[in-house]
């Protein structure tokens, strides 16, 4: 008797930019979780756990990038997956240096690729030896302004048991002042629209409020852009699953975060969701004015 082959993610990305709190919660939604494999041993480990009487269908593993030869494996574990019809995705943990840098000092712990230098050392030579994985990853999550929560509602949209036919998007507003989200695969910008924020009485108020939604959405040019918006992102899901891309993270941008993007990011969101397009939407810079 055949079974399908697995399931199988591979959570990558920087050293403490979460990748253990990821799989804590891959762990929770069911996944068979192997932490720090070294790469040469993807193959066995699928083959162990993912055929016979006590066969997984889903199958997480963290590889981090902490051995010379980590590439050259990595590849050769990957074309041996294959050849058993195995095709992994990855998932990319990332965050901003200062971010990174903070979170070491706070546990006083040295980053693992840093020697004698500085943790901004360790840090730099990691991100360059991990540029071309990044390229590859299905899913990027940048932690840098997520709490465990955050995080943790990312990683349940994305891998927790979603139609696989069936894009996941996560739309996340944000504030330009703040910078564009790193991990964006699209970017809206929502500063052609007047701003609430001149408006006395809305001031104060947020894009989740209904007099500011109102405001926003009736606007002479929101709802045509909305109306061609949606049909892009129908259009590019088509063309991102043929392709094999099941994640997409779309950054909806006003000035401050605060009104505009949070408005049509929330309106965008359930617009797709009328496509069957499922979405997870954040506010990253809500309530930091």
């Amino acid at each position: 008797m055949t079974t399908d082959p697995p399931e199988l993610v591979l959570v990558s990305g920087m050293s403490g930019a979460g990748r253990s709190a990821a799989a804590h919660v891959l762990e929770d939604l069911g996944w068979f979780v192997v932490d720090n494999l070294p790469p040469e041993l993807l193959p066995t480990i699928v083959k162990l756990v993912g055929g016979g009487d006590r066969s997984v269908s889903r199958i997480a593993v963290v590889v981090d990038v902490r051995s010379g030869s980590f590439f050259a494996a990595l590849q050769g574990a990957l074309e041996a997956l294959r050849a058993r019809d195995v095709r992994p995705m990855l998932l990319f943990l990332e965050a901003g240096d200062e971010v990174l840098v903070r979170r070491y000092e706070s546990v006083r712990r040295p980053h693992p690729l840093q020697g004698d230098g500085r943790v901004l050392d360790g840090i730099a030579r990691e991100r360059e030896a991990l540029r071309e994985l990044r390229a590859d990853a299905d899913l990027v999550i940048d932690t840098s302004n997520l709490n465990v929560h955050q995080l943790a509602a990312k990683i349940v949209n994305a891998f927790g048991g979603a139609d696989d036919q069936a894009l996941q998007a996560t739309i996340v507003s944000f504030g330009y002042k703040y910078g564009i989200p790193v991990d964006a695969d699209l970017v809206v910008d929502c500063r052609f629209l007047p701003n609430p924020h001149w408006q006395p009485e809305l001031r104060p108020r947020t894009g989740l409020d209904p007099e500011v939604r109102e405001y926003v959405l009736k606007q002479e040019d929101a709802l045509p852009f909305l109306d061609q918006y949606e049909g892009l992102v129908t259009l590019l899901a088509r063309g991102y699953l043929r392709e094999g891309k099941r994640f997409a993270t779309i950054a909806v941008g006003c000035t401050g975060g605060k009104h505009r993007s949070v408005a049509m990011a929330e309106e965008l969101g359930s617009r797709l969701r009328e496509h069957g397009i499922g979405n997870l939407v954040l506010h990253r810079d809500l309530g930091r004015e």
